[in-house]
């Protein structure tokens, strides 16, 4: 099994950042984690020499690649303002709503996905709401409306997508870029496919947006109308990852009715809107739950809390998806309850909030203009 200190005596081959002294010794590496047969290195860089580090970039994968036992590997390039250093000058661009706490200000550098129209977050205050069963229906609805759709599993430390959309093995690459996978007409890229399901990923914030980003740029998605992306719980590294480095056309929020889960949901609400993200719609998942042998009607968890929320911060209220056993029973399986049962009452559901989102992209136009940024 390749270990880490297999991998450094590798890379002393390599020269770092300033030509001469090895990249271990050199202070560049800031992440790296074997899992079996995979390495994932983080190479810290002045961004300002980005292009001409790529040189080097490739040159330590080449040599990684090399080793025995080494079945993958990804090196990605990656940049972090040392401390107490001050952000360079932004130009001129719309302020972010105020917001208490304390104030610095972060340039985020947009650009557009080649090929991808429309680029959607799916998002939740926190975990164990539905979110990533949500991202994969919606996809698929949107879809079945006449879309071209990939889904990014944005969520680094807990992929659903390869379980829900029931995929297996390793996408393709030529050396340069990764060729997604693909079900039901959905195009899906996680770190699910190269990472097994029952080992933790143990990584530090600048990997994470490393590997986003790659799984952004480096995949090769063809002409989509929109990326649909499964994000993470939380306001974290990834959001703010998401919100830098592309142009972001809306934001779906999923929580269930009950009052923490809101709670939450108000705090994903607040951050898109701080950084000049549309929210397309709440959605309340698990709304309410029937019974299969009876249909009797029960509010598991409440019930109306999302739709109040939404009216209350004035956005819009995508519908109410129920917790049912088919809606379970079909994502454990794989099998994504839109495309095994197009008909049925579940898709439907699904379909009337993918008509809602496409309402509100096609009214909100393809792309915004890249906001900045202001962390207050």
């Amino acid at each position: 099994m390749i270990t880490e200190k297999d991998v450094l005596s590798a890379l002393a081959r390599v020269p770092g950042p300033d030509g001469q002294t090895p990249l271990p010794q050199s202070g560049a590496i800031a992440g790296l984690t074997t899992v079996g047969g995979k390495v994932y290195l983080s190479l810290a860089i002045d961004p300002a020499k980005s292009m001409a580090m790529e040189a080097m970039r490739r040159t330590a994968e080449t040599v990684v690649k090399g080793l025995p036992g080494v079945t993958a590997v990804s090196v990605t390039l990656t940049s972090e303002r040392p401390a107490g250093q001050s952000a360079p000058a932004a130009p001129a661009a719309p302020a972010a709503p105020a917001a208490p706490g304390p104030k610095a200000q972060a340039a985020g550098r947009q650009t557009a996905i080649p090929g991808v129209k429309r680029i959607i977050a799916v998002a939740s205050g926190k975990g164990g709401v539905g979110k990533s069963t949500t991202s994969a229906n919606l996809a698929l609805a949107l879809a079945a409306l006449g879309w071209r759709v990939g889904v990014l599993d944005a969520d680094i430390y807990g992929p659903s997508m390869p379980r829900l959309f029931g995929l297996r093995g390793k996408p393709e690459s030529d050396g340069k870029v990764i060729k997604p996978m693909e079900a039901y007409g959905i195009k899906v890229m996680s770190i699910g496919f190269l990472v097994d399901e029952d080992v933790a990923m143990i990584w530090r914030g600048p990997m994470v947006q490393s590997a986003l980003t790659q799984m952004m740029r480096d995949v090769s998605w063809g002409e989509l109308d929109c990326l649909v992306v499964d994000m993470p719980p939380g306001t974290g590294d990834a959001q703010l990852t998401m919100a830098q480095t592309v142009p972001l056309a809306g934001a779906v929020i999923v929580s269930t009715p009950q009052d923490l889960a809101l709670i939450d949901a108000r705090r994903a609400v607040a951050m898109f809107k701080k950084v000049n993200i549309p929210i397309l719609g709440v959605l309340e998942n698990m709304s309410y739950f029937l019974c299969p042998h009876c249909g009797g009607r029960s509010d598991v968890f409440a019930h109306g809390g999302a739709r109040h929320e939404a009216e209350r911060l004035s956005v819009p209220f995508l519908g109410e998806v129920p917790l049912h056993m088919t809606i379970r029973e079909n994502s454990d399986a794989g099998r994504p309850v839109v495309a095994v049962d197009p008909q049925g009452a579940h898709a439907e559901i699904y379909k009337s909030i993918a008509r809602s989102v496409m309402h509100g992209l096609e009214e909100g136009g393809a792309l915004r203009a890249f906001p900045k940024i202001v962390i207050e």
